[in-house]
């Protein structure tokens, strides 16, 4: 067999569709995977290094006197406090930009790029706060909006939220009472420093969950702080603190008994934006595949694109009417800008606009990501190999024999199910190849109704981004209903720690068979105000979890106070009352990020509460609050366009039967 060579690449490419099964099997298929492992490492190992604008704080000619001093005005933070008093909130440094804040917490400046720099996180701000009472919180967010847009200034969302972070300990001698007298090691295997490294490494790449390190400092929380967020460079310190003084006069007028901050960033909210095979049946706990699965299964939150755009999203909930099925999206994930903003609805004398499974570009990364986890696992038996190759010869030597057989045993079994898993991966990326690469092949339904995108919709002001998706039979002749994965990138003892921390709340949730949380009943405007659990602290919150596109599974903090939220386009600005989801204050990294759109957020038991329109954030790497319109409000729209609409189904093998083909 020859393969052709991709000259500028300098690597071999893939062979014709029937050749595929013979060159999973050669070295050169390897070596490719090999690499495809090592660009994905490259590309995920920024992750928490100082951005590009940090260094430049460090290397600019000025970075003795600009970086630490402020302005001339008293008002102005200085560049390195507006750069790093947020750090920790963003992924990869897209933390937002300070701009000025009335807070009495004393930042300490770092002394060069690679100082500690304290961690900031966001959490919800209890229930027992005055704001929560009476709708004052809504009162006081609509009152700072009007005087906001009344003074021209370009803000973006008004949000309520706290902010924790560690305080570092002093460094200091502790006493120990284990030290041994002679300084003696006391380790009983000669080489079990590198068997725990090397065991650490197969977990790292078999990818089982690891322990969170325990917190080195004192935990530290804020006090509530309307968080103002303004489009970047419209708005400077002096004019924050102008504004500042006329915010705390009205909260004044107000007589609360609880100190509430106000501080002022940069940011912006911004919008995310059949023939061939059918999709798979849902992938369970502990398959190989599971990862890969999902994308091209028939569960909630498939990656969908137009067939003719860009742009990636994700696909909300099933729905049934009059036979046939239907899902729902956000329209932007599925229409251009320059397509206009009128209402859409199919007509059978004009093409269809039909909706696939993953763009190209999107397809492409997905099976570039199937041979990258083949590659990762090339390596790790490498390392089983190194193992079981010592502790054949520590068998062989009668040395610490118990020990080293039951190691060497372990080993074996774990080479014998990666090699296993590496089998299975190659067979599906022969499927993928087969079967799934054609545009046409990747086809699941077309578009048939769309409103015009709206904002401040409705007595509750809420955001209108809707399109719904007619899906056709061939494709789904595995559906099961609205049934949520909850993937394998959180394991199942994680989840449950994640979901419910406090011992003296009854846990609700409860990690379901197979991983597929079936989603079921509606959450109101009421519920939000009415948190279900408690956090560490004992303050009462609401846990939410998503599964899109970019981000995958992720667990949040439904927030009960109500944002305002602002987009500015070419045409105008768009200004609504959104949820507010921050991310778990226990987990490093964004609730959602873009191509996450039109995911759907759901309750501890699966019921439905907000569908993912946007978030804030200056960059790109994902958004500090994420906001949602809430499913409730969407469904009223979806019951008037199609009336007697169901998310359920009673046989759902009789419903796909009798579907139309």
């Amino acid at each position: 067999m020859s393969n052709s060579v991709d000259n500028a690449a300098g690597y071999n490419s893939p062979p014709a569709r029937q050749d595929l099964e013979s060159w999973v099997n050669t070295s050169d298929f390897d070596d490719t995977c090999d690499r495809k492992a090592k660009e994905l490492a490259l590309a995920s190992s920024g992750e928490g290094d100082l951005s590009d604008d940090a260094h430049t704080l460090w290397s600019s000619s000025d970075s003795n006197t600009s970086a630490t001093t402020a302005d001339t005005d008293s008002h102005e933070v200085s560049k390195l406090e507006a750069y790093y008093y947020y750090n920790g909130i963003g992924p990869k440094g897209t933390h937002p930009r300070l701009i000025y804040r009335d807070s009495a917490d004393k930042f300490e400046e770092p002394t060069g790029p690679e100082t500690y720099v304290r961690q900031m996180r966001l959490v919800d701000v209890p229930g027992h706060h005055e704001f929560a009472k009476k709708g004052l919180w809504d009162k006081t967010r609509d009152w700072i909006e009007k005087f906001l847009l009344k003074q021209d200034i370009r803000v973006s969302s008004i949000d309520l939220v706290m902010f924790t972070w560690l305080e570092k300990l002093a460094d200091r001698e502790l006493e120990s009472e284990d030290e041994e007298e002679d300084g003696e090691d006391t380790r009983a295997d000669e080489g079990q420093e590198e068997e725990d490294f090397d065991a650490a490494f197969v977990a790292l790449t078999v990818g089982k969950p690891t322990k969170p390190p325990a917190e080195d400092g004192k935990r530290v929380y804020s006090n509530p702080t309307i968080w103002i967020e303004a489009l970047p460079e419209t708005l400077n310190g002096a004019r924050a603190f102008a504004l500042t003084t006329d915010i705390r006069a009205h909260l004044d007028g107000l007589q609360l008994t609880q100190r509430v901050d106000i501080a002022f960033r940069e940011s912006v909210a911004r919008s995310y934006f059949g023939s061939g095979p059918a999709l798979f049946p849902p992938a369970e706990t502990n398959d190989p595949l599971q990862a890969f699965i999902d994308n091209v299964s028939v569960v909630h939150s498939l990656t969908i694109s137009g067939r003719k755009t860009t742009m990636q999203g994700t696909l909300g909930p099933f729905f049934q009417h009059d036979g046939e099925l239907y899902a729902l999206t956000c329209r932007h994930n599925l229409f251009m800008s320059d397509d206009g903003n009128a209402q859409y609805r199919y007509n059978t004398s004009a093409p269809r606009r039909d909706v696939v499974v993953m763009g190209k570009l999107a397809f492409d990364s997905y099976v570039d990501s199937v041979q990258a986890h083949i590659g990762t696992l090339n390596e790790t038996t490498k390392t089983l190999k190194a193992l079981i190759k010592t502790f054949t010869e520590r068998v062989q030597q009668q040395i610490n024999l118990p020990t080293s057989q039951h190691r060497l045993d372990e080993n074996e079994a774990e080479l014998v199910k990666i090699n296993r898993r590496i089998v299975e991966l190659k067979q599906f990326y022969v499927t993928l190849s087969r079967k799934w690469s054609k545009l046409s092949d990747r086809i699941i339904g077309h578009i048939v109704w769309a409103p015009p995108i709206a904002a401040g919709v409705g007595p509750n002001r809420f955001t209108q981004d809707l399109c719904v998706v007619r899906l056709y039979k061939p494709k789904f002749l595995t559906f099961m209903g609205n049934v949520l994965s909850l993937g394998p990138e959180i394991s199942p003892e994680d989840f449950k720690r994640l979901m419910y921390e406090h011992i003296h709340v009854p846990s609700e949730f409860k990690y379901p068979p197979h991983g597929l949380l079936p989603m079921r009943d509606m959450l109101s405007a009421n519920d939000v105000n009415n948190p279900n659990s408690l956090d560490s602290q004992g303050d009462r919150i609401r846990r939410v979890i998503k599964r899109g596109f970019t981000t995958n599974t992720t667990v949040g903090t439904l927030s009960r106070f109500i944002s305002f939220v602002r987009k500015y386009n070419i045409t105008g600005t768009l200004e609504s009352l959104e949820l507010a989801i921050l991310p778990h204050e226990n987990v490093t990294g964004t609730y959602s990020k873009g191509g996450d759109s039109g995911a759907m957020c759901v309750s501890a038991t699966g019921a439905y509460v907000g569908k993912v329109s946007g978030g804030t954030n200056k960059g790109t790497d994902g958004s500090d609050i994420t906001y949602a319109t809430l499913f409730e409000y969407d469904w009223d729209l979806i019951l008037e366009e199609f009336p007697g609409a169901n998310l359920y189904w009673d046989d759902i093998p009789a419903f796909i039967a009798a579907m139309p083909d």
